[in-house]
């Protein structure tokens, strides 16, 4: 054995023996060891505060509209993480097996967007609670009567409260 493999054996042995004390003492004053930074505590709780966010995926046809306006509308909502998705090839982001998997709850605006979903994912949507919100293609992007069907119909259905 070399005499460097001597001194890492050496310092690792060192910094054992200085750790248990320190794990000792700290168990005396009562806190943790080591402890956790600011930083590490802030991430954990946006880790636990995001595993707690219910997942709502928002589906129409072309992904244009309405859609995308429920997801930024809604977005900001600290009970909720949104996506949008367009059932049409066409769409600007065409629903795929992994937006269903990530999702908690779909929410779609026509009929035919559950129809879609239903022929086209059946075995994923066994167990998703898929929801109809009839609302028409009569609204651009952004437009606040739609925000505000779309804030009415998404907090009675998922029993939100109006935090936002």
């Amino acid at each position: 054995m070399s005499n460097k493999d001597n001194s890492f054996r050496e310092k690792r042995w060192k910094d054992i023996y200085l750790r248990s004390e320190k794990i000792a003492r700290a168990q005396q004053l009562g806190f943790e060891y080591p402890r956790t930074t600011e930083k590490q505590l802030v991430q954990e709780e946006a880790m636990r505060q995001s595993a707690e966010r219910c997942k709502v995926l928002f589906i129409c046809s072309r992904n244009q509209w309405r859609s995308p306006t429920a997801e930024q509308s809604l977005r900001k909502h600290p009970q909720l993480q949104t996506r949008s998705a367009g059932t049409s090839p066409n769409a600007r982001h065409t629903v795929s097996v992994d937006d269903i998997r990530w999702a908690d709850v779909i929410m779609v605006m026509e009929e035919k967007h559950k129809s879609r979903l239903v022929a086209q994912f059946t075995r994923l949507l066994n167990n998703k609670p898929l929801y109809v919100l009839d609302i028409p293609d009569d609204y651009q992007f952004m437009d606040p009567e739609l925000i505000e069907l779309l804030e009415q119909s998404t907090h009675s259905i998922l029993n939100l409260t109006k935090q936002f």
